[in-house]
């Protein structure tokens, strides 16, 4: 990621001042004069120490004004600390200030900014917390400002700030939650260190008490007002490594901050399912950073770990589930076969009508797969599932419900057209099946009662071309899942035309006819198709109607209106 991490301070004397900066170096070109002979060692260790020359002498340039002691976090001769990714072979650098020139005044204003009055105190409250700001000139800046508690301060506090600085704004902002989460552990470990030493200090002399007791005078204030301003980070954690285990946090932040987003080549605009899908993390990751902030820092291994578990969740939410003794489905192919024809056109009515859809059998596995299966029929949007549950779920929670066998169904869902119960009955226990190999249909007995008694002929015009596929056994299963991928990309961008006029424009109810007609919704299975349409509309991405509200708050309805 072409970014740096930067820690800023403010002095008391000198104003905002750059105290630690980490950036990543991608693996230089090599030199023209270089011998031919020479080992990758032996360059390796030139360029490190090249680079450590290279900022001793940046940082005794920028050494003009005084700096005191909490200005400064490594002196000028140390060679700052490097760090080489061996996968990428990017270079991870670090030391009081950045190492190209050019970037010295970008961390410079973002310094600034970062902890200026004008910028946190309409933006955060108590001056505390994240900002962004930038453009396109000086780039773009995620910094979070924090106080870290100091005996010796006024206000017995002194202020922080980490800033990322990029010029991609779009990465940038796309990464706040990730940054938020993780940038948070780091101050969080910051002050919980300083404030022990805090605590200790106030033990040993009360500072609160003796400057109370003090007498004012003002001749001496300037000799009191310089020596409460020098003390650096380390005095105030007395943490022996603080630097390089900062130098450690940066390079992670960076490494992963570039790795966790990755560019796809799309044919096309992005679906709605893929939309739902990045919505659906990013609420996730919103909501964990939450819930990692009133519980504190101490679960960071947890929360690092759930984040590859995260993606896997939303991305591969219709991959089969964990592997477990007993046989699954595989297919909708597959599902039809074990089901049979009139059953398997039932199930899938009401799945398509957004009816409750019950499983109830003693195999988890087995209830699983057939989610797995049957949610392919819908948008990503629609899904609502719990996977296997002890007890009833009520049918706004979910429209994929998986029951243990002693569960029962309450009489108003029995009674109910809005739904459909699926009994499994298995004649052989899981492990004798799985070792005898057999598959589902010679295993289990399936029970299907729902009290919606619609016609076996009945169901909407996807589900009729659907069932021609499914039943040509010339197709195989992938050019059976790319028709029905075609069919719902081609039924989506119906319901994308009538919510549009329907929702947007607030077009009558003769003119919707209408449109239903042009979309060819209307003839045979009419009633069902206009219900798919609208269940399906719940299924839309809030990127999708943010951006038609905003057109239309701008003015750009069409020109009937």
């Amino acid at each position: 990621m072409n970014a740096l991490v930067a820690l800023c301070h403010f002095c008391e004397l000198h104003g905002p001042r750059t105290l630690f900066c980490t950036e990543a170096l991608h693996t230089p070109s090599p030199a023209p004069s270089s011998q031919a002979g020479a080992s990758v060692s032996s360059d390796r260790d030139g360029d490190r120490e090249g680079e450590g020359l290279t900022m001793r002498a940046n940082s005794s340039a920028t050494q003009r004004g005084e700096m005191c002691e909490g200005c400064r976090s490594l002196p000028a001769s140390h060679p700052g600390f490097v760090s080489v990714d061996d996968e990428t072979g990017i270079r991870f650098l670090s030391h009081q200030h950045p190492r190209q020139p050019q970037l010295f005044s970008v961390v410079r204003q973002a310094c600034v900014r970062s902890l200026s009055c004008e910028v946190n105190s309409d933006v955060c409250p108590g001056r505390e917390g994240p900002i962004f700001f930038g453009d396109e000139q000086h780039g773009f800046v995620f910094s979070h400002t924090f106080f870290i508690k100091d005996s010796l301060a006024r206000g017995f506090q002194r202020w922080y700030s980490i800033v990322m600085v990029a010029m991609d704004r779009i990465y940038l902002i796309n990464s706040w939650p990730f940054l938020l989460r993780h940038v948070k552990l780091t101050i969080q470990s910051l002050q919980s260190t300083a404030l022990k030493v805090f605590d200790n200090e106030q033990g040993v002399c009360p500072q609160r008490a003796v400057r109370m007791n003090s007498v004012f005078s003002p001749a001496v204030l300037p000799h009191q007002r310089s020596g409460n301003a020098a003390r650096s980070l380390t005095s105030l954690t007395q943490h022996p490594n603080l630097w390089a285990s900062l130098h450690s946090s940066f390079s992670w932040l960076l490494k992963a901050c570039g790795s966790r987003l990755t560019e796809k080549l799309l044919e096309g605009a992005p679906t709605e399912d893929t939309l739902v899908l990045i919505e659906k993390q990013t609420e996730h990751e919103e909501e964990m950073s939450c819930w990692e902030g009133a519980e504190g820092g101490s679960a960071m291994s947890q929360h690092c770990q759930s984040e590859s578990e995260l993606a896997h969740h939303f991305l591969c939410d219709d991959a089969q589930p964990h592997e477990s003794p007993g046989p699954k489905f595989r297919s909708l192919r597959h599902l039809r076969q074990v089901l049979g024809a009139t059953e398997f056109r039932q199930l899938a009515w009401h799945v398509l009508m957004g009816n409750q859809v019950i499983w109830r059998g003693a195999d988890p596995g087995l209830i699983q797969s057939a989610f797995a299966v049957l949610k392919s029929l819908l948008p990503v949007g629609c899904v609502r599932s719990v996977p296997y549950s002890a007890q009833y779920e009520e049918a706004y929670k979910c429209n994929f419900l998986g029951l243990s066998p002693d569960v029962p169904i309450p009489t108003h869902v029995s009674s109910s057209e809005f739904s459909v119960l699926v009994d499994v009955i298995s004649e052989r226990s899981g492990q004798a099946s799985a070792l005898s190999g057999e598959d589902v249909g010679s295993r289990c007995q399936f029970t299907i009662s729902s009290a919606n008694t619609q016609p076996t002929d009945r169901g909407p015009t996807l589900l009729n071309k659907l069932e021609v596929a499914l039943s040509n056994e010339n197709l195989s299963v992938d050019v059976v899942s790319h028709c029905l991928l075609c069919l719902k990309e081609e039924w989506m961008n119906k319901v994308k035309v009538l919510f549009k006029f329907s929702k947007v424009d607030g077009r009558g109810r003769e003119d919707t006819q209408k449109v239903l007609a042009l979309l060819g919704a209307t003839g045979p299975g009419e009633e069902d198709n206009v219900r798919l349409l609208k269940y399906w509309m719940t299924g839309l991405s809030k990127t999708y109607k943010s951006h038609l509200m905003t057109a239309v708050r701008g003015g750009e309805r069409s020109p009937s209106q």
